[in-house]
């Protein structure tokens, strides 16, 4: 297979809005030793897409200044070639940047098999969701079966997979969303209470359905605004889980419940952690999760598409919280 010497590419001119991403034409990457280069057919958008284009979540040092943190595609080169895969294999992989691009490289253990029956629009909207989610629910939550977990922001990307992978887990599910519509999908992808915040207070609901005992685990997008509530809902032991600060990361907290319920309180990112770890997580998602998703008991939820040219229009819609699932751009 013949590989062009330029790439065609999302690029951020400056910091900013949506109009500030552009399509322009970059030298093809060259691939290093444990990685292999993939003719991209189609890329995840994400939140911290957004926040790097306004210029509030730099890539790792080393990492493509290209957008772009998951791609579905097919490989076209590696090195060392003596590992699990071959040229032609279609794959899905994590990046730490690169992905709005129609070639790009990833690391071999950050790489695994498109599962068996799914698109590469659908294959695209795995790793970055998968990979965080499994991180923080189970590697650091340790969700266990009849566990009750309440998830914010349930129809995002992340929300629509955390329900799925806790329910077919064994948990019991809670989640937040903005609108009654959105509450009826929740409840189809498995969650057992879904609560419109826009018009419930959560704390308040929680408390009423679970007769005061509380909630295990808590996956919390928001941050400091929900913060104080989130502790409140907790059960003894329970454990609130932050992975964003969409409600931000400053006010005046009361720490008290932490002590006298033993909570624990823990955050983490996915971007910065080293290609090993990355590793890990891969790893235990095609043990666990890729014969889920085989069976269709557990997908993607894919909202929509656009052209590579038009990631403008994606980034806004990602913006609008309109959508329920992911934005995929497609190459």
């Amino acid at each position: 297979m013949i590989i062009p010497k330029e790439i065609d590419c999302v690029e951020i001119t400056k910091f900013g809005g949506p109009e500030n991403l552009v399509i322009t034409k970059r030298v093809t990457p060259k691939i290093k030793k444990n990685e292999l280069l993939i003719k991209v057919k189609a890329a995840g958008v994400n939140r911290p897409d957004i926040m790097q284009r306004q210029g509030l979540y730099p890539p790792p040092p080393g990492a493509s200044d290209i957008p772009g943190l998951e791609v579905a595609g097919e490989v076209v080169a590696i090195n060392p070639s003596d590992n699990n895969f071959k040229i032609g294999d279609k794959v899905c992989a994590l990046v730490s940047g690169g992905g709005y691009s129609n070639y790009c490289v990833a690391p071999i253990k950050q790489t695994l098999p498109i599962p068996k029956g799914l698109s590469y629009v659908e294959a695209a909207a795995i790793p970055e969701t998968f990979f965080t989610v499994w991180a923080n629910v189970f590697d650091r939550g340790q969700l266990k079966k009849n566990d009750k977990i309440l998830i914010h922001g349930g129809a995002s990307g992340i929300g629509t997979t955390a329900i799925q992978l806790a329910r077919s887990f064994g948990a019991k599910v809670f989640t937040t969303v903005g609108s009654d519509e959105k509450c009826i999908k929740m409840k189809k992808l498995g969650a057992e209470l879904a609560i419109n915040y826009n018009n419930h207070d959560f704390e308040k609901v929680i408390n009423e359905y679970t007769n005061n005992e509380g909630i295990n685990i808590i996956l919390d997008i928001i941050g400091a605004n929900y913060f104080d509530k989130n502790l409140n809902i907790l059960s003894k032991n329970g454990k609130l889980l932050i992975i964003a600060f969409q409600g931000g990361y400053e006010n005046k907290l009361n720490l008290l419940p932490i002590l006298t319920k033993w909570l624990t309180v823990t955050g983490s990112t996915l971007r910065p952690r080293s290609i090993e770890e990355k590793g890990l997580i891969a790893k235990k998602l095609y043990e666990k999760v890729w014969p889920l998703i085989e069976k269709k008991v557990v997908l993607p939820q894919i909202y929509g598409s656009y052209n590579l040219k038009d990631a403008n229009k994606a980034h806004t819609l990602v913006e609008s919280s309109q959508h329920i699932g992911k934005i995929i751009l497609t190459i």
